[in-house]
């Protein structure tokens, strides 16, 4: 059976990848954004795999206060900020290493400037006052074109070819931390991600509760990668030690291309149900080729198959939601 704890508990068990390159890992990290889906694990598995070696300090304005007493209990550090308060972000203590999570993505279509100043003009603020930390910056697959099912993806060096104002704003926050390489000399690892798996939430999550809500599954973008999201968080700290000037960047996903088809299939076929399906499959998707990311930092832990079993499971034994649909479906780029 399923259940938070246990969850977490995968979520937060450091490898002994981790916990080796922790330890050649110079400094305190500090994990901006830290309130979001993906940061309260990614703290308290920074804290497991550090020990008393180094802080791990979180920040953020922390509007659930149940999430900023869970991560103390883990020995985290919290620390409470409106990242946009300049006076506040200002006053945040010197790390030499920080994680930045903070962004911004649906609701984009109907208060854009929000959008634009978390992930542009807030990157450019943190870059500037950090400028002499180590950076490992989220950024989005949704930077890339559109591109075939059997592309294998787009490389790093794909030319950017951003739909929309959410993806374009992602684009704007990693040139404000190449701007800042360039100038300042800050040393940053832009990380490109396409869909972290928490069974909470995630396309998997969309997918299956199509399904036994008895909706229709969209074929609108056939194919995308996901990634177990405890691997996507190691790759974030242990990313700091890719972290170069010039910025480097690496796709985070999963290897497998997943038809969205086959994988309401494989769902239904765990949760009892028939798929029911919408749209035809002729239109491109977001795919990234994630061969550097593997050879830097080994495969994912958990592979696509599994993740699709354990979310029909998670579904099953009534697992709860976070109410975040990744709207996987959505090729105009309007979230």
């Amino acid at each position: 059976m399923w259940t938070e704890e246990k969850l977490d508990g995968l979520l937060t068990g450091p490898s002994a990848a981790l916990v080796a390159d922790m330890k050649r890992i110079e400094g305190d990290i500090m994990v901006l954004g830290a309130g979001g889906k993906m940061g309260p694990t990614l703290c308290v598995l920074a804290k497991k795999a550090a020990g008393a070696d180094k802080k791990i300090i979180a920040v953020s304005r922390f509007g659930d206060e149940g999430v900023a007493r869970r991560l103390a209990g883990h020995g985290v550090e919290t620390i409470s900020c409106d990242l946009l308060d300049r006076d506040a972000a200002d006053a945040l203590p010197d790390a030499e290493n920080i994680i930045f999570m903070a962004g911004r993505k649906f609701g984009t279509s109907g208060n854009a400037g929000l959008t634009w100043a978390m992930n542009a003009t807030l990157p450019a603020l943190v870059a500037s006052r950090f400028r002499d930390s180590r950076f490992t910056v989220f950024s989005s697959g949704n930077i890339y074109p559109f591109v075939g099912p059997g592309s294998g993806g787009c490389a790093e060096d794909t030319p950017p070819a951003p739909v929309g104002e959410y993806a374009m704003s992602c684009l704007a926050r990693e040139r404000a931390f190449e701007y800042a390489a360039s100038v300042w000399g800050t040393r940053a690892l832009l990380l490109r991600l396409n869909y972290a798996v928490d069974l909470r939430y995630g396309v998997l999550y969309d997918i299956a509760e199509k399904l036994v809500n008895g909706g229709e599954v969209s074929l609108n973008v056939p194919c995308f990668n996901c990634v177990w999201q405890g691997y996507a968080n190691e790759a974030a700290i242990r990313g700091l030690l890719l972290a170069e000037s010039p910025a480097a960047k690496l796709n985070i996903t999963g290897p497998e291309t997943l038809s969205v088809r086959r994988t309401a299939h494989k769902l239904a076929a765990h949760l009892g149900v028939t798929p029911r399906f919408a749209g035809d499959e002729g239109g491109g998707c977001l795919l990234s080729d994630p061969s550097a990311a593997m050879e830097a930092l080994g495969y994912p832990s958990v592979p696509a198959d599994t993740l699709i079993r354990w979310q029909a499971e998670w579904i099953a034994s009534g697992g709860r939601s976070l109410g975040k649909s990744t709207h996987f479906e959505e090729s105009g780029g309007k979230y």
